[in-house]
């Protein structure tokens, strides 16, 4: 099973370079998509007609802000959305669909750049998150975490960590809340099988960041253990084009 995760910065957007084309070569099982930036009646068409069941969420406090879509040719026992707190649930942050075997969760985490308050929020949402989950990890469920974290873990996930150790993205208080995660009993997939640095999923547009592969690796797959054999393995698709950030997947026995 070929699972996808991508913050395509704009369904809309993404959908006049190819994006549909690119699902059909692609091919996932699953396609998890984070910012897209629309409700589902502004979905294109050529999306909403991709063989795959689509459930999407958007942002209640904001049009065009945020969003996430799920595209699943498997049928999931269940899909819920958001966190149960009303605060991080309107700005439309997380789809979850249980497929019995293990729950998956497709998140896009807040970014804290633009304020200290936001920054607060952020932290905010990653502790009620890391409550849930080892919640379920703790009663024995298998989970599968994805999505854009908007975090870099260590130095070896982007390029300048020197430069970045004050801004957020890089604060030791979010990378310690990813150790936090991996205690609880979650593993970084993409490190299971790579361990040197260079891999990037997310380049400045305004630098033109991506020519040079001045990156950040700041969307991930995470699997509760108790899946982790499971696991088979963990790519980034830093040639495909289109946003910001490029997907990253992993292959789900």
């Amino acid at each position: 099973m070929k699972i996808i995760s991508w913050n395509v910065n704009g369904i809309r957007a993404i959908a006049k370079k190819g994006f549909a084309d690119w699902v059909k070569k692609e091919n996932p099982d699953i396609l998890c998509l984070q910012e897209t930036k629309a409700t589902e009646e502004q979905i294109p068409a050529e999306i909403k007609s991709l063989p795959y069941k689509q459930f999407y969420l958007s942002a209640s406090s904001r049009k065009g802000y945020s969003g996430v879509g799920l595209l699943t040719k498997i049928e999931p026992n269940s899909v819920s959305y958001g966190l149960g707190v009303e605060e991080f649930d309107r700005e439309g942050r997380v789809i979850s669909a249980d497929y019995g075997d293990f729950i998956l969760f497709n998140v896009y985490f807040p970014n804290g750049k633009a304020s200290k308050e936001r920054l607060d929020f952020k932290l905010r949402f990653y502790d009620k998150f890391l409550e849930v989950v080892k919640d379920l990890k703790d009663k024995g469920r298998g989970v599968i975490i994805c999505g854009d974290v908007n975090t870099a873990h260590k130095e070896i996930d982007l390029a300048r960590p020197k430069e970045n150790e004050k801004v957020s993205g890089f604060l030791p208080i979010e990378r310690e809340w990813i150790d936090k995660l991996i205690a609880s009993g979650f593993v970084d997939t993409f490190r299971m099988f790579v361990k040197e640095g260079g891999h990037y999923s997310w380049w400045d547009y305004k630098s033109r960041a991506r020519e040079r592969n001045v990156g950040w690796r700041i969307d991930y797959f995470f699997v509760s253990e108790n899946l982790k054999d499971r696991v088979k393995d963990a790519f980034i698709l830093s040639d495909v084009y289109g946003s910001d950030h490029c997907p990253v997947g992993i292959i789900f026995e």
